[in-house]
């Protein structure tokens, strides 16, 4: 009983240093990003985005070939080219509207928008797939879709090619996360297996748009700014610590129940944005922190609808309820995030 309960204990602990490091690295991920864009005027994306696919191929190459922490997941090789890369493609574009986004309005927006991405899933899945939702799903959704809306008009910061860039982002996350039942059927991907054969794919995809439309705007800001090497230094930092979260995400992903993760996640967004205040200091109104509270309050009940859902027998006749964790997670805290 005894031996029972010390287990019981160590789990608990693992489980919430595994909380603790997924947050430290997603937040400052987010700040260092922002940072990036602000502070180091260095105003390119698609270049970020690129330094972001290119460390995360090194990390996970060195994690999977080298370390062999992570046993590789094979994969044809008609697969990769049928499968995993329109996937990449959409995780592409997935990454470079979050970093545009971020580019042009403050963190806390940002985020905020994004908890958009379980309405667009379940809207795109039903009017697309035809899928079938339960009432309790779509009542989930009106918190969410309110706190949005308020959060919207109350924005002091308000930038509609952000807020657009952001919107398209949680299409993309949805159009991902849809696509993924489809595509990678039969594979059972991990964080790591996923960076590993995503990211040399969307670094492929990426690079000559970043070289063509930033080029010479890069060129530019090495030319003028004053200490380019050590703002270098972080840009690249940005690129091991994304990976770094992608490697932290696997961990959380063993380590917390899907309830778990749920609260977890949307609380780590009001981590976020508390610490991009504190940082940045961008203005926040009263009804703007009211629409983010509710939204991810939405966001939370959302989760819990899910999981309450997958634990019920499927009703004959209706196309089966999400069963495992990975389903039954919110997908505004896609576990395998558009986080490089």
């Amino acid at each position: 009983m005894e031996e029972n309960s010390v287990l019981f204990q160590w789990s608990v602990i693992r489980s919430l240093l595994c909380i603790l490091q997924w947050w430290t690295f997603n937040v400052t991920v987010i700040i260092v990003n922002k940072w990036i864009f602000q502070k180091l005027d260095f105003k390119f994306p698609l270049s970020v985005s690129c330094v972001h696919f290119i460390c995360s191929a090194i990390g996970a190459y060195i994690v999977i070939k080298v370390l062999k922490l992570k046993p590789l997941i094979t994969v044809d090789p008609e697969d990769r080219w049928k499968r995993i890369f329109p996937m990449s493609f959409v995780f592409c574009i997935n990454i470079v509207l979050g970093n545009v986004s971020l580019r042009y309005i403050p963190v806390s927006f940002m985020q905020t928008i994004k908890s958009f991405t379980p309405a667009t899933t379940v809207v795109l899945q039903w009017l697309v797939w035809r899928k079938y939702f339960d009432w309790r799903i779509w009542a989930s959704l009106i918190p969410i879709v309110g706190g949005i809306l308020l959060t919207s008009v109350t924005e002091m910061s308000f930038n509609m090619f952000g807020f657009c860039a952001a919107l398209l982002g949680c299409l993309a996350t949805s159009t991902k996360t849809i696509l993924a039942e489809s595509l990678l059927h039969g594979y059972k991907f991990d964080s790591i297996n996923t960076v590993y054969y995503m990211a040399p794919y969307a670094t492929m995809i990426l690079v000559l748009p970043a070289m063509l439309l930033e080029g010479n705007g890069v060129l530019e800001w090495l030319n003028t700014h004053p200490y380019p090497w050590s703002a270098l230094i972080i840009i690249f930092s940005s690129g091991v610590l994304a990976f770094c979260l992608n490697f932290s995400i696997f961990y959380v992903i063993h380590s917390t129940t899907a309830v778990t993760f749920n609260v977890a996640g949307n609380l780590k967004v009001a981590v976020a944005v508390l610490v991009s205040w504190l940082i940045f200091r961008n203005p926040i109104s009263y009804l703007n922190a009211v629409g983010c509270a509710i939204t991810l309050v939405g966001c939370t009940f959302y989760g819990y609808v899910r999981h309450l859902l997958s634990q019920q027998p499927p009703v004959p006749g209706t196309p089966r309820t999400p069963r495992s964790k990975m389903e039954s997670l919110p997908l505004v805290n896609d576990k395998l995030e558009n986080k490089f």
